[in-house]
């Protein structure tokens, strides 16, 4: 029964030193820090999102402890972006292992310039030493992100419905759409086609004067003249826009479109001599018509009056 009692009295204290070193030690093991590499190792900068719709942000693990450690991640990606990161890392003791996170498929076009929202990364401890954490350790790590300013000007032209006539004209409508995610206007227009003896009256300058916000259109028209002497033939016309705010920045954003326009020789008109000659052919029509009636008209009258003559003869013999 000594024994009994001694053996559970060893138990008790065993156990008490055990939990009291393990509460000791628990300060030397040190501790593991989850980051970001900041632009300019200054969290207040934003990660700029390429036009793309993509960015790519490094963050790293640091493990001070004695032990090897694992960690999982989730992360939390705004603009209704996808994320494409590790779900889970092993960092051995005294290292500082740095990790990608890929961010993709933002619609840019589909949110104002310059916009700013908050990505999260969320790091969980796992196991130390290959033994299962019981107690959650959780560190998080917040960046910014931003939406790029985006110049996008189109330019569209309408087809022509048929052929023209030389000496005639015609009007196209040429439409302009701001598809940027910033107000923007047209800074230049280019024309251009292949036909000298085409003229083209640019009536296009009040593009260059209206404002046009995100997803608006403005349009106006392009007179097209050709000359009474141009031959027939097809004529290839271009027209080319840019953008107000990208030459603002140095920058180039152009768009082009073309069409075909069939040119006719003129329209004909009858000469003098075709006419005199209609009218000959119908006066003789009308003479031709009237003769045989008068014709036969005396005839029958001259017959008339034999036989009156006649039968007044007979009556006096």
């Amino acid at each position: 029964m000594n024994k009994l009692l001694c053996i559970v009295i060893s138990l008790i204290l065993l156990t008490n030193f055990t939990t009291i070193s393990s509460g000791q030690e628990q300060p030397e093991l040190g501790n593991w820090e989850l980051g970001i590499n900041y632009i300019g190792d200054d969290e207040s900068n934003p990660f700029l999102i390429n036009e793309d719709g993509e960015r790519v942000i490094e963050f790293y693990v640091h493990n001070t402890q004695m032990f090897e450690i694992e960690v999982s991640f989730t992360y939390e990606v705004p603009f209704e972006g996808i994320e494409d990161g590790p779900e889970s890392e092993k960092i051995q003791a005294g290292d500082n292992d740095t990790f990608s996170l890929v961010i993709e498929d933002i619609d840019v076009y589909n949110f104002a310039a310059n916009s700013i929202e908050e990505m999260k990364i969320t790091a969980s401890l796992v196991t130390r030493a290959g033994v299962q954490v019981l107690i959650p350790e959780n560190q998080e790590a917040m960046a910014d992100l931003k939406i790029p300013t985006i110049y996008s000007i189109s330019v569209d032209i309408d087809d022509p419905v048929g052929p023209m006539n030389a000496g005639t004209d015609m009007i196209l409508r040429v439409t302009v759409t701001n598809n940027g995610n910033i107000k923007d206007k047209v800074g230049e227009i280019d024309l251009s086609d292949n036909c000298p003896l085409m003229t083209l009256d640019n009536g296009l300058d009040k593009l260059l004067v209206t404002d046009l916000d995100k997803d608006r259109a403005a349009n106006a028209d392009l007179k097209i003249t050709a000359s009474q002497s141009h031959p027939r033939k097809n004529c290839k016309l271009e027209i080319t826009v840019h953008s107000n705010g990208a030459m603002n920045t140095g920058s180039s954003k152009i768009s082009e479109d073309e069409t075909s326009i069939t040119v006719e020789p003129p329209l004909s008109k009858p000469t003098d001599n075709q006419e005199n000659q209609d009218e000959e052919e119908s006066i003789t029509e009308v003479v031709d018509t009237n003769l045989p009636s008068s014709g036969i008209s005396a005839i029958m009258l001259s017959t008339c009056l034999a036989l009156f003559y006649i039968n007044n003869n007979r009556k006096n013999s």
